[in-house]
């Protein structure tokens, strides 16, 4: 018998790894490597062709054209054990007569092999990963024709595993890219939402986004919540309409410029006329645009005010503690398209129990599977439904409620905002102002009714 050490290839720990690299041992049969070894053997007029991969301790059998009960055998002694020594052919032309082959199990043994040919699966980098062989019981000679072709045969076999690996190896480098990406994507979608939940002392405010399900593509959803004097917070909601780098890019400048905007321009049609100009200035109209709803709130003793303006978004919602439901503010161009837009202010009071819901496109569009959208009437009827609940409760049903109507998901990113006068408000009067801005009641500049007096109901013709 051959000594152990005699089979072991001098680079046996590399030449293992590159085994294992390639991830081919124990997977399942495969027609083109099963093709390359029934054509090997109908070339030599053999009974048995093998693709063989040479383990640490065994031989296993990627393809076999003649055994079909056979998948392994073990690497000591092994004709292909020895085949892998080197890098040319490995011819045995008559087993019992060649001392090299005579005390081999399938030679001495039932299977009497007599002839044996394998060429080595060597890889790009000259690791033999196995051999592809032809046996026979019968003795033979080979031509050097016949050696040529088992030699192009077995190249065939490297480039298939060759092109496997690189296929994976692609896969999986994709994947991390993937991943990469999806992270990317999430952190610049948390950039364009508020860095907390938003906050308006003595107010019940709440918000919800949840990304469209459109894969890597980031939203242009963007929402803002933030304080600008001792008694007056911005609200902005926006939707800039494309996915990608550049909606994402044009959705960070549209925030910025809102927050700038508002600081020196009190009026929001006048904040949106601005925000205008600079998305105007930015780029190309065809290329992307955005819509915004921009609201200025502000306490008072019964309540609240809201003064608001629309350019291209859909109109906020005003739910009435008495179950009267309208749509506020007046529709208008949308932004970065114009150069004159004609926004208008609407002016709303708010009372306790009453809440003012924005939203974005997401949710009215979403579809059921005849195509149907739920619309600004499924909105409507949810937040009829949900009277007398709090701010963090609307939310959540509203986004629910898109998303069970969908048959799809939601394609389009969906943000909700809603700003609610809580019940605690009623009576409370000017202590819970004073508690809220932090200012002295001899302060306070209050925003636009007698103190005392609740806020108009403010239905208009376009009422619920």
């Amino acid at each position: 018998m051959t000594p152990v050490a005699a089979i072991i290839p001098p680079d046996e720990e590399e030449r293992i790894a590159a085994v294992r690299r390639f991830e081919v041992l124990d997977t399942p049969p495969d027609g083109t490597f099963d093709r390359i070894t029934a054509l090997a053997a109908r070339s030599f007029g053999v009974p048995i062709a093998i693709v063989s991969i040479v383990d640490t301790d065994r031989i296993w059998f990627k393809s076999r054209h003649g055994l079909p009960d056979v998948s392994e055998i073990g690497r000591d002694p092994g004709l292909c054990a020895s085949a892998i020594l080197g890098h040319g052919p490995w011819v045995v032309s008559d087993a019992p007569a060649d001392p090299r082959a005579l005390s081999n199990p399938l030679v001495a043994g039932e299977f009497g092999l007599r002839f044996y040919a394998g060429v080595p699966l060597t890889t790009r980098e000259g690791f033999n990963l196995g051999t592809l062989c032809v046996l026979d019981i019968a003795p033979r000679e080979v031509t050097d024709d016949e050696v040529a072709l088992l030699e192009d045969l077995a190249a065939l076999v490297v480039d298939q595993l060759e092109l496997r690996l690189e296929a994976r190896e692609v896969l999986r480098a994709e994947g991390q890219l993937r991943r990469d990406a999806e992270r990317l994507a999430d952190a610049l979608q948390a950039s364009l939402l508020p860095p907390k939940p938003p906050t308006v002392p003595g107010m019940d405010v709440s918000s919800v986004f949840v990304a469209g399900e459109q894969g890597l593509a980031i939203g242009g959803d963007f929402l803002d919540v933030f304080r600008l004097a001792s008694n007056d917070w911005a609200l902005v909601l926006g939707d800039v309409c494309g996915k990608g780098a550049r909606a994402a890019s044009l959705t960070g400048l549209a925030r910025w410029a809102v927050r700038g905007a508002a600081v020196h321009k009190f009026a929001p049609s006048d904040v949106l006329k601005d925000l205008n100009a600079v998305l105007l200035a930015d780029g190309d109209a065809d290329d992307h645009f955005c819509t915004a709803v921009f609201a200025r709130l502000e306490l008072d003793v019964c309540g609240a005010w809201m003064t608001l303006a629309t350019s291209g978004h859909p109109q906020p919602v005003l739910v009435r503690a008495s179950g009267l439901i309208e749509r506020r503010g007046a529709p208008s161009l949308p932004l970065g398209m114009f150069e004159a837009i004609d926004p208008v202010d609407d002016r709303v009071g708010l009372g306790p129990g009453d809440s003012l819901v924005f939203y974005t496109d997401g949710i009215t569009e979403a579809r059921d599977a005849d195509g149907s959208l739920f619309g600004t009437a499924g909105l409507i009827e949810v937040l009829r439904q949900s009277l007398g609940l709090g701010a963090a409760e609307i939310t959540g049903r509203v986004i629910d409620a898109a998303r069970e109507f969908s048959a799809f998901g939601l394609n389009d990113d969906a943000a909700v905002l809603v700003v609610r006068v809580p019940e605690a408000a009623r009576g409370a009067g000017l202590e819970r102002v004073v508690q809220a801005t932090g200012v002295a009641a001899g302060d306070l500049e209050l925003p636009g009714y007698e103190h005392g007096t609740p806020p108009p109901p403010g239905a208009s013709e376009d009422a619920q």
